[in-house]
């Protein structure tokens, strides 16, 4: 992330204030509270929280001026163990809370912890809505494909079949994919990563907090109570790199266990397609490009991934440049005060149909 320092501590990347360097560093100690952890022994929800409070000392910011804001959920339980402030707010609105928090308040750091039944149920209107604007927010998105607050419901997430208390016989529903529902929104940062692998987990993180805009990370996590496994050939060594699509900023994509012997390149139906390296020229090899403008590619690389898990991208689908919501609404309020014109209070009060009665 870029520093810009001075007398005060300076600015980071994204326009906040750092923590000056005349303050003694800040440790993982400061950003546990002093709460009990109320999760089930195992929960993926334990490694997520304690990356995030290893990781936040790096950003160098006051903690009174970082805000998380959550919905509903088991996941929604994050703001009560980190030391900052934090919002328990409301089902699938946490967003919708955040959105006018950020805009209000472009010198905090504004972060949305929900789950994918809490933002791609109730909460979906709001999430794409975010993503589009371009809101200045760090969402992250824990995926479990159940719902695991109210005792094993399927959610959006989960796949055809699923047999759950709710669905008996079997989902009939085909489940979201939050990385292509991201990307179809206009998301400016997309990102996927997975509960136990930390170091990943935090590099992911530490892209999301440099980007100015909406940064939407999925985070694959596991329910031990109510989906077990679901993601296990992830983390299974005798399955991992087989299917783990890695994705690179500039590097082809390549994979599978020995040599790479997998590749991916641009399918004559538009897509993409995993195809054996050995079939193929290297120049046919699909180069990772997550800053292009365009987000078809990002998109088709989505697509890869099925419940089945044949083919599971990680990493950072995209990342570009552009306006953020805050950024825009603030010059747009500063121009009609200026110029008191209809875009101000006095002109708003003062236009159309008026009379003074004396």
């Amino acid at each position: 992330m870029t520093e810009i320092h001075n007398g005060n501590g300076g600015l980071n990347g994204k326009g906040l204030a750092l923590v000056p360097r005349s303050e003694a560093k800040q440790t993982l100690k400061d950003f546990k509270s002093d709460q009990e952890v109320r999760w089930c022994p195992g929960c993926g929800d334990y490694a997520i929280l304690a990356a995030v409070q290893s990781f936040l000392p790096e950003l160098g910011l006051k903690r009174e001026n970082i805000v998380f804001v959550s919905g509903i959920g088991c996941s929604s339980r994050f703001p009560y163990y980190l030391n900052t402030y934090g919002i328990h707010s409301i089902h699938g609105r946490a967003p919708a809370i955040a959105t006018g928090l950020a805009a209000s308040r472009p010198d905090l750091s504004v972060w949305v912890i929900t789950g994918d039944g809490d933002s791609l149920s109730i909460g979906g209107n709001h999430l794409i809505h975010a993503l589009r604007r371009n809101v200045n927010l760090n969402i992250l998105l824990f995926n479990n494909r159940i719902y695991g607050l109210t005792k094993g419901q399927y959610s959006p997430t989960s796949e055809v079949g699923k047999i759950t208390k709710s669905t008996p016989m079997g989902s009939l529903d085909k489940p979201f994919n939050p990385i292509s529902l991201a990307l179809g929104s206009e998301a400016s940062f997309v990102a996927r990563t997975i509960d136990s692998d930390r170091k990943h987990l935090q590099g992911v993180l530490r892209e999301a907090t440099a980007h100015r805009g909406a940064s939407l990370v999925e985070i694959y996590q596991n329910c031990n109570i109510f989906n077990d496994n679901a993601f296990e050939a992830l983390k299974d060594p005798a399955t991992r790199d087989d299917i783990t699509v890695k994705l690179e900023h500039g590097q082809p994509i390549v994979f599978g266990t020995g040599d790479n012997e997998k590749a991916v390149r641009l399918s004559p139906t538009g897509g993409v397609e995993v195809v054996r390296r050995a079939d193929i020229a290297d120049s046919e090899i699909l180069i990772h490009d997550a800053h292009n403008p365009d987000p078809s590619v990002a998109f088709a690389l989505s697509r890869l991934d099925d419940p089945a898990f044949e083919h599971v991208p990680i990493g950072i689908f995209r990342s570009v440049d552009r306006p953020a919501y805050d950024q825009l609404l603030n010059e747009q309020v500063d121009t009609a005060i200026a110029a008191k014109g209809p875009g101000s209070l006095a002109g708003l009060l003062h236009s159309g149909d008026t009379w003074q009665i004396n």
